[in-house]
């Protein structure tokens, strides 16, 4: 991507461009930490904190009702002033930016809005949009239900029926009509009486079972259901034949035999017999979370090789949008050599939207407390400071010249060679996290650290401190120089103007918005990512 920086050497002249999330001219606030603090408008709020935000779980700054209730009041906000550009940023959330749980509140909670306005156009593909996992339609019947009653709007039924015909078939009845779930498949289309699709001759008959499973009745599995009734007849089996199953691989697959139903069906230990019968059928987020487990039971090199080759396969890490952190996460669990190179591999096509930078870069990680203080989800181990951390040693590895930094009160450097292994590079860097303090100086820590760099790249929440060397960080580098924040944690404030000049802000944990960098550095305006 080096051809878009054509300013190297000439950034005096470089002309002043736009990017979408923007900031009132003048301070109207502060940040959590005290430094004065910039208003962003709605959408750019609304699109940080979506990036970012773990429905129904605490930040460190905010308390998880807080931040939920800001959040439902940006989504009512701007729904009804621009349902259009919701309507394209919900499928982007929830597709590119790979967030679930976010996109659907907005999708209920924007359609709720827009319906009290006497809104009622896009409300219905609001909420299917946003549906792309068969447990959706029940997740979203859910939280409507929780907040607003059994009196469900037909646009939201209507949505949500929509999804059901999409998404409904034997696999995901088989994965996700558990009796643990409060709404199961058959409760869904009880509700929203969803019509068969046209070119699935089978869903009516499915229908047609999910409501006998739900009901109790039982009828036999209709003989247009393979996959139903080959799962039966493994149910059949007596638990002393069930393991000479094993040899018979295509027999699992053809039942949808997952590895969490295969642990259960067995009743007996995971061994690599077991492992290796299922490998094949399994999905990539699962062999992701399963490399320790592969290990501990002792797999075969020919079946982990098979592993291997989906791990690094660029198709399959398009298709899984898997969060790059994610990657690092497996690499920590399951750190053996067998592993390491093909998660190199994947985290690398994962992070394709970081570019290269040609020219001097200076990059800053906020190691402070609020970046280290809880995982970026109750389902991870991974903090915001870690998550920051691979971001900027992808940078540094990618670029020609980039000075590494961390920072809290003060500043560590932290060297990479181009080309570098991000994983490992990422253990050296996050065994450094706390020998700078705990406070978050970023206007002082840029000033520290800069030495006529071509562009500055600081990746924190952004909630500065007011310290000695004042904490508006707009000054902190000389106004020709770009200098974008990657924020990821959406906090209201923002610590500079941003949107135009060269002022820039993205987010989130995905690296779907850095695309938007070369666009800038081209000295093109952007607009938003989707």
């Amino acid at each position: 991507m080096s051809k878009f920086n054509t300013f190297v050497n000439a950034v005096t002249s470089r002309s002043a461009v736009s990017s979408p999330v923007t900031t009132e001219r003048a301070p109207s606030g502060r940040t959590h930490e005290g430094a004065p603090g910039y208003v962003r408008q709605a959408k750019g709020e609304l699109f940080l904190l979506a990036v970012s935000n773990m429905v129904g779980e605490d930040a460190f700054y905010e308390k998880a009702g807080e931040r939920d209730e800001r959040f439902r009041a940006l989504v009512h906000r701007v729904a009804v002033e621009d349902g259009a550009w919701m309507a394209r940023f919900l499928p982007w959330l929830r597709g590119t930016a790979n967030l679930r749980t976010a996109p659907i509140v907005a999708a209920l909670e924007s359609v709720r809005a827009r319906l009290a306005a006497g809104q009622h156009g896009l409300n219905r593909q609001l909420v299917s949009g946003v549906l792309q996992r068969a447990d959706e339609p029940g997740e979203a019947l859910a939280y409507w239900m929780s907040r607003y009653g059994r009196a469900v709007p037909k646009p939201v039924k209507r949505g949500i029926a929509d999804a059901v015909q999409r998404l409904y078939g034997e696999r995901s009845l088989l994965k996700y009509d558990g009796e643990t779930r409060g709404f199961r498949f058959g409760d869904v289309i009880d509700l929203v009486h969803p019509a068969p699709a046209a070119d699935r001759p089978w869903q009516g008959e499915l229908f047609a079972h999910a409501l006998d499973r739900r009901h109790g009745r039982d009828k036999p599995i209709p003989r247009t259901l393979a996959t139903l009734r080959a799962r039966a007849e493994l149910a059949a089996l007596p638990v002393d034949e069930r393991r000479a199953v094993l040899a018979e691989p295509a027999r699992l697959a053809a039942a949808g035999m997952t590895w969490e139903a295969l642990a259960g069906w067995l009743q007996g230990p995971m061994d690599a017999r077991a492992w290796e019968a299922v490998v094949p059928s399994m999905g990539y987020m699962a062999l992701l979370r399963n490399l320790r487990n592969l290990d501990e039971a002792g797999v075969s090199d020919e079946v982990a090789e098979r592993v291997i080759a989906k791990l690094t396969d660029p198709d399959e890490v398009a298709r899984s949008r898997q969060l790059p952190f994610r990657f690092y996460s497996a690499y920590r669990t399951a750190p053996s050599l067998r592993w390491g190179h093909a998660l190199e591999r994947a985290l690398g096509l994962a992070t394709r939207n970081v570019p290269s930078f040609g020219g001097r870069t200076l990059v800053l990680v906020d190691t402070s407390a609020s970046m280290t203080g809880g995982a970026v989800s109750a389902r991870s181990v991974v903090t915001p400071a870690q998550a920051a951390a691979l971001f900027g040693v992808a940078l540094a590895a990618r670029g020609e010249r980039v000075d590494l930094y961390g920072f809290a009160d003060g500043v560590f450097r932290h060297k990479v060679g181009k080309g570098a292994s991000v994983l490992k590079e990422m253990d050296r860097f996050c065994a450094r996290i706390g020998e700078v303090g705990h406070g978050t100086q970023i206007a002082a820590s840029v000033r520290r650290a800069y030495s006529g760099h071509d562009r500055v790249v600081i990746l924190s929440d952004m909630q500065t401190m007011s310290g000695h060397y004042g904490g508006d960080v707009t000054g902190a580098a000389p106004p020709h120089v770009p200098m974008y924040g990657f924020n990821l944690q959406g906090y209201r404030h923002a610590a500079m103007p941003t949107g135009s000049g060269n002022r820039h802000e993205f987010g989130g944990f995905s690296d779907a918005t850095f695309r938007l960098i070369p666009l800038l550095e081209a000295g093109e305006g952007t607009g938003w990512p989707f």
